[in-house]
């Protein structure tokens, strides 16, 4: 039984326009800061929050013109939408994960801010000569003073629901989530391994599985702290014994169909109090979109 995702993921919604060509010319950066907004994000990716809203400042009452740390997500009507770190914040603060049920504009916001304001804070110096770099193209690249230039990276991770062909899906829980709280089986690609051999290679390694039938279903950015995660539905055997031999997996059930969409119902990982058997990740994971269009 194949399937396909019913929506597309919540942080691939792309509603920004990232407007390269304004990236390339210094001066109209410099000239659309009059009247650019600025996402404020302290260091532990937390934003200041209005009622439901994530809140934009005016960039003039933040600085008067960008500076070395900001970054340019693109533009919305007509202005500049920029990003900086804040070393604190006042107000409600909350972060992607905790601000619940987001709108595209907002998740596609945080989730570009993230992955460049995370990328720059450890990219202060170039990875071949250990010498010092500068912020270039509105934050989208770092410059050596011999004009190397290094991009933001971007680690590709697979992740991977594994079903039965019919009406079972194989689940995991990590060793430092409540008893509750499954997911799908996931892992970084190394070099030398396509996508698909990584899918094999991880369920093995976590779960002692052997799939078959892998197919491509979707991806998603994971800005924590610059994931790209790529998703894929395989076919396992629940007669296979399942064995953790990489110390990640803590436990591994094969739920029914009926059990997932009881767990759906229920809402997300969240509802820890709910007394359920199993709770499954919330909205801004692929994995969610991945569960519910299986059980669908």
């Amino acid at each position: 039984m194949s399937f396909r995702l019913k929506d597309v993921p919540l942080l691939s919604r792309s509603t920004i326009d990232r407007a390269e060509h304004v990236r390339l010319d210094p001066e109209a950066l410099r000239t659309g800061w009059a009247k650019a907004k600025v996402l404020r994000v302290d260091p532990r990716g937390r934003v200041r929050v209005e009622e439901t809203a994530v809140v934009l400042e005016p960039a003039l009452s933040v600085a008067e013109a960008p500076g070395p740390g900001a970054v340019f997500l693109g533009v919305v009507e007509d202005a500049h939408v920029w990003a900086v770190r804040a070393p604190e914040l006042d107000g409600v603060l909350k972060d992607l994960r905790t601000l619940g049920a987001v709108d595209d504009f907002t998740a596609d916001l945080l989730a570009t801010a993230y992955a460049l304001l995370n990328w720059h804070d450890r990219a202060g110096f170039h990875g071949g000569d250990g010498t010092a770099t500068t912020v270039s193209r509105g934050g989208w690249s770092r410059l050596t003073a011999a004009g190397d230039e290094e991009f933001p990276r971007i680690d590709p991770a697979i992740i991977c629901l594994v079903h039965d062909g019919a009406d079972r899906v194989l689940l995991a829980r990590q060793h430092a989530w409540p008893a509750t709280m499954f997911s799908l089986l996931a892992g970084f690609v190394e070099v030398g391994e396509s996508l698909e051999h990584c899918v094999e290679r991880e369920i093995r390694e976590e779960v002692g599985v052997d799939v078959s039938d892998i197919h491509y279903l979707g991806s998603q950015p994971w800005p924590f702290p610059r994931s790209l995660m790529v998703g894929f539905a395989a076919v396992g055997d629940p007669a296979q014994e399942l064995v953790f031999s990489d110390g990640e997996i803590a436990e591994a059930h094969w739920f029914t169909r009926d059990e997932v969409r009881a767990a759906l119902h229920a809402g997300d990982w969240s509802a820890r109090e709910s007394g359920a058997r199993l709770l499954v990740p919330g909205s801004i994971s692929i994995a969610r979109t991945i569960i519910e269009s299986w059980a669908q």
